[in-house]
């Protein structure tokens, strides 16, 4: 076989893989799919295959991450350059919802990124897949550096709480609007970009919300000096 056809070959293999493996961890998580259970999915009779092109299971999480990070990465840098140093919340929390839900309106319907993410992210073993390759970028970086210059002075513990609900909102927010694409049942919004629309709605309000003292979690003014 020429070197072109079998390089043109393998990358089809390696494209068909990637997506079966996708979707059968986003609907059954990665640990309850056998890589046999991926090859058939993928039209593969040989079940060593998905070893063969990608090695270990976290190997192949990891390929599935990259193969959509280049395109969110690319419009992130691109929002990042047109705030520049806004000192406005909304403009840092658009550069860090709508790159991935852009990304997702992208790929037509049905759709299994957002809900493959959230498999990966609630598992200790494959989440800091997830976190090299796609939440550890320069632009990312910037992003959060420009949202924190732009909060309010909060006690460190609901600083880190609001960071928790927004990471949450971050991760759910997509599964849940991909889900029910997928389901063909109704979405709130009737876009993706009008989803992100709302989320960063949404995202100001948890971070701009009033603080109620607690014995626990004192106000910034209530501190001991």
């Amino acid at each position: 076989m020429p070197a072109k056809a079998r390089t043109d070959r393998n990358a089809h293999t390696r494209t068909t893989i990637l997506d079966a493996a996708e979707r059968l961890f986003a609907e059954h998580g990665v640990h309850g799919v056998s890589n046999r259970q991926v090859a058939d999915a993928a039209g593969q009779g040989n079940t060593a295959v998905v070893g063969y092109h990608f090695g270990t299971k976290a190997d192949l999480v990891r390929a599935i991450v990259r193969r959509h990070t280049t395109a969110i990465e690319r419009t992130r840098e691109e929002m990042v350059e047109q705030v520049a140093d806004s000192d406005d919340l909304r403009d840092w929390l658009a550069c860090l919802v709508r790159p991935a839900f852009d990304h997702l309106a992208t790929l037509g319907s049905p759709t299994w990124y957002a809900r493959f993410g959230a498999q990966v992210m609630t598992d200790p073993a494959l989440r800091e897949i997830l976190v090299d390759e796609s939440l550890s970028s320069p632009a990312l970086l910037r992003i959060l550096d420009g949202l924190h210059a732009c909060l309010p002075s909060l006690p460190p513990a609901v600083f880190r709480e609001r960071g928790d609900v927004a990471r949450h909102l971050l991760v759910h927010v997509p599964v849940e609007r991909e889900r029910a694409l997928a389901d063909g049942a109704p979405t709130t919004r009737a876009t993706w970009a009008d989803t992100a629309t709302g989320l960063v709605d949404v995202l100001v309000g948890v971070w701009l919300a009033p603080v109620t003292a607690t014995p626990d979690h004192p106000t910034p003014d209530q501190e001991p000096v």
